[in-house]
C-alpha cells in the first residue's frame, strides 16, 4: 500500500513548481499590439496628404471700361508711353566741357546752345588756318602785279620788233617770263583755296565746340558735368563721357502695346482707342490705332500696335505704364458672340492661373479641397488676366504652387 501512495505521489504534478507560461504570452500579445498601432499610427501620421498652403482670390466680373459705356471694348491691352523722337546729344568732337546749360526737366529750343567745350586748341588752329589764308592771298597779289609788268614788258618788246630795236631773242623772253606768270598766277589761286578751305574745316572744329539742341523737347537726363571729357566715340578707361545729355520731344509722344497675335485681328488702324494712366486710372485720354507693325515676336507671340495720342497734356511722360481698350466702332454693334463672351467673362489675377495663350486652368477652392478647371483665356493686362469661358464671378480661386495643386488636393488658405 505504501508502494502504491508513493507512486501515485509521483504522478501528482507540484502546481507551484510550473512556470506561469500563458501569463507571459499574454503580456508580449498586449505589446505587440500596442508596437503595431504605433507603428500604424506613424505611416499614416507620415503618409498622410499635406495639405497645401495657398492665397485665395476672387473672380470680378469684366465689364467696359469706364467712360465707354457708348462703345463696347473689344480687347484690353497694356503697354508704355514711348517717345518717337527723342535724341542723346554728345559733341561731334573730343574735348573738355567748360560749360553746361541744360537741367533735367528743362524745357529747350532747337538750336539753342546747351553746352560748350574748350576751344583753345580750335581757336588756335583756326588762327592759324586764317594767317595761311592772308599769306596766300598776299602770294596771289604780287603774282598779278608781277604778270601786269610782264605783260607790258612783252608788249613793249613786241611793238619794237619791226624796227628791229629788240631781237626775236628778247621777245621770247619777254613772253616767257609772261607765260610763267600766269602759270604762278594760276598755282596761287588754287593756293588760296586750300588756305580757305582749311578756315573753313578749322572754323568748323571752332563752331563745334558749341553744342546746340537738335530740336525743341525737354531735357530728361544730363549725362555730364563742366570738366569732364566728352567725346562722340566710346573711349578706353570709363572716364570719357559719349553724350552730354538726353533730349525727348513731347509732342512726340505715343503708346506701344504688345497684343497677343491670337487677338490681333479684333485691331485695326484708325480704331479708336480709350487709354488710361497707371498713375491716373480715373482719367480717360482719348486715342486711335496709328499702325500695326507687320511682324510678330515669335518668343511671346505678340504684335506691336502703335497708338496715337489724341490729347496732349504735361502729365504724361515717356516710359509711363498705361492700360488701354480698343473700342468696337460706335456705328456697328458688337457680334453677338462677342456680347455673349462679355457678358460671361470674369477678371482674375494673373498669378492665379496656370498656363499662357488662348487655354489655361485655374483651381476653384471648395472647402478645404481644389477643383481643377480648364478654362479659356482673353487679353492680357498688366496684373490680370481676362477669363472668357469656364468660370463665374464671385468663385473663389486658389493661388499656390501650381506643382504641389492637383484636382481635388487639399488646401490650407493662409491669409
Amino acid at each position: 500500500m505504501n508502494d502504491k501512495s508513493a507512486l501515485l505521489n509521483q504522478l501528482r504534478l507540484d502546481r507551484g513548481s510550473v512556470p506561469d507560461t500563458a501569463g507571459r504570452g499574454r503580456v508580449w500579445l498586449v505589446v505587440a499590439i500596442v508596437l503595431a498601432a504605433l507603428g500604424g499610427a506613424g505611416a499614416w501620421f507620415w503618409s498622410r496628404p499635406v495639405p497645401v498652403p495657398v492665397h485665395v482670390v476672387v473672380a470680378q466680373a469684366a465689364g467696359p471700361s469706364e467712360g465707354t459705356t457708348a462703345t463696347a471694348s473689344v480687347l484690353d491691352a497694356s503697354g508704355y508711353v514711348v517717345a518717337r523722337r527723342l535724341a542723346t546729344v554728345s559733341s561731334k568732337i573730343t574735348g573738355r566741357m567748360v560749360e553746361l546749360d541744360i537741367e533735367e526737366g528743362e524745357h529747350v529750343q532747337a538750336g539753342q546752345v546747351i553746352a560748350r567745350l574748350d576751344d583753345t586748341n580750335s581757336r588756335a588752329a583756326f588762327e592759324q588756318a586764317r594767317a595761311g589764308l592772308e599769306f596766300a592771298k598776299a602770294g596771289l597779289t604780287e603774282t598779278e602785279v608781277n604778270l601786269a609788268n610782264a605783260q607790258r614788258d612783252y608788249d613793249r618788246q613786241l611793238s619794237l620788233l619791226p624796227q628791229h630795236f629788240v631781237s626775236q631773242a628778247a621777245v621770247d623772253n619777254a613772253r616767257t617770263t609772261r607765260d610763267a606768270l600766269s602759270a604762278q598766277l594760276a598755282t596761287q589761286r588754287s593756293n588760296v583755296g586750300v588756305a580757305a578751305s582749311a578756315v573753313a574745316v578749322a572754323q568748323r572744329n571752332l563752331d563745334d565746340t558749341i553744342v546746340h539742341a537738335p530740336f525743341s523737347g525737354v531735357v530728361t537726363v544730363k549725362a555730364a558735368q563742366p570738366g569732364e571729357i566728352v567725346s562722340p566715340i566710346s573711349a578706353g578707361g570709363g572716364f570719357t563721357r559719349t553724350g552730354i545729355g538726353t533730349i525727348v520731344d513731347m509732342d512726340s509722344l505715343e503708346i506701344q502695346v504688345d497684343v497677343n497675335e491670337n487677338f490681333i485681328n479684333r485691331v485695326s488702324p484708325g480704331q479708336a482707342v480709350d487709354a488710361k494712366l497707371n498713375a491716373y486710372p480715373d482719367w480717360h485720354i482719348p486715342a486711335h490705332v496709328i499702325a500695326i507693325i507687320p511682324t510678330a515676336d515669335r518668343s511671346k507671340g505678340t504684335v506691336t500696335v502703335r497708338i496715337a495720342l489724341d490729347a496732349k497734356d504735361p502729365r504724361t511722360l515717356p516710359e509711363m505704364g498705361v492700360r488701354v481698350s480698343f473700342l468696337a466702332p460706335a456705328s456697328a454693334p458688337a457680334p453677338a458672340a462677342s456680347s455673349d463672351v462679355a457678358a460671361r467673362a470674369v477678371t482674375v489675377p494673373s498669378r492665379a492661373v496656370d498656363g499662357t495663350g488662348s487655354t489655361g486652368a485655374v483651381f476653384v477652392l471648395h472647402g478645404d479641397k481644389v477643383e481643377r478647371r480648364a478654362v479659356r483665356l482673353g487679353a492680357t493686362a498688366a496684373d490680370t488676366v481676362t477669363v472668357v469661358s469656364g468660370l463665374s464671378a464671385g468663385e473663389r480661386l486658389a493661388v499656390g504652387d501650381f506643382k504641389a495643386l492637383t484636382d481635388g488636393a487639399a488646401v490650407r488658405v493662409e491669409p
